[in-house]
């Protein structure tokens, strides 16, 4: 099949364009208001963009009376905002937590979580999640669209700093993935989980090897041994 998204019709019962570009990680946002009122969403467009300095970007369509999304709104407002890893335990909070709500609700306390404090921001991070990231609002990039909910806005924000739940990680230190099951967006009204990974060793050099693993330190120790 061939069509031209806004052009030509799919043809399709349901429109395949989100089912294309997956899994995609979940970014589970928490951010407080000016007035100080919590603020939680799940975003589906989310991703980690580098790792020196670890940066991170969340995208956010309009609602469907065309206003930007609360989590926008407090993230420049105030300049920050946490990231918090979705997992299948907390599927039926993750999506309790994406319905439109007053910005004066706290999506907390209606999806019936526990909070825990940040260390170097004030948004919450959401007690249960085993990964939450505390970030620093960098910018907005704000792309035009077609309709009420066409406009996006992309949140790009600097990791400040990082909480991983002891008991997520495996002997060897390592993230247990596949016992944590983050979730993932298909498309539709579909999800994922991981249960399964693989490891595919990297070819090149050590310093290569380093920025693949996304580790700052291999990478200046890698290239003081092996200057390029």
């Amino acid at each position: 099949m061939y069509y031209e998204p806004g052009i030509t019709p799919h043809g399709l019962p349901f429109d395949p364009f989100k089912s294309c570009v997956v899994p995609r990680p979940i970014g589970w946002i928490s951010t407080r208001s000016v007035a100080g009122i919590d603020n939680l969403a799940p975003y589906s467009q989310f991703q980690n963009l580098g790792f020196n300095p670890p940066m991170v970007m969340f995208s956010a369509n309009q609602n469907e009376k065309g206003q930007r999304k609360d989590s926008v709104i407090n993230a420049e407002a105030t300049g920050e905002f946490v990231w918090n890893m979705a997992t299948w335990d907390l599927r039926e909070a993750v999506n309790k937590s994406s319905q439109y709500l007053p910005p004066e609700v706290d999506e907390f306390e209606f999806a019936g979580l526990a909070k825990l404090p940040s260390t170097k921001v004030r948004p919450p991070r959401v007690a249960g999640s085993p990964v939450q990231f505390e970030c620093a609002w960098v910018q907005t990039v704000k792309l035009p669209g077609n309709g009420p909910m066409g406009g996006i806005d992309v949140v790009f924000g600097r990791v400040l700093a990082v909480h991983i739940d002891d008991a997520a990680l495996t002997a060897d230190g390592r993230i247990d993935i596949p016992r944590l099951q983050p979730l993932a967006r298909c498309g539709y009204h579909d999800y994922t989980v991981v249960r399964e990974v693989f490891a595919m060793p990297p070819v090149g050099s050590a310093a290569r090897k380093a920025g693949l693993e996304g580790s700052p330190d291999k990478v200046t120790a890698a290239l003081n041994r092996e200057p390029l």
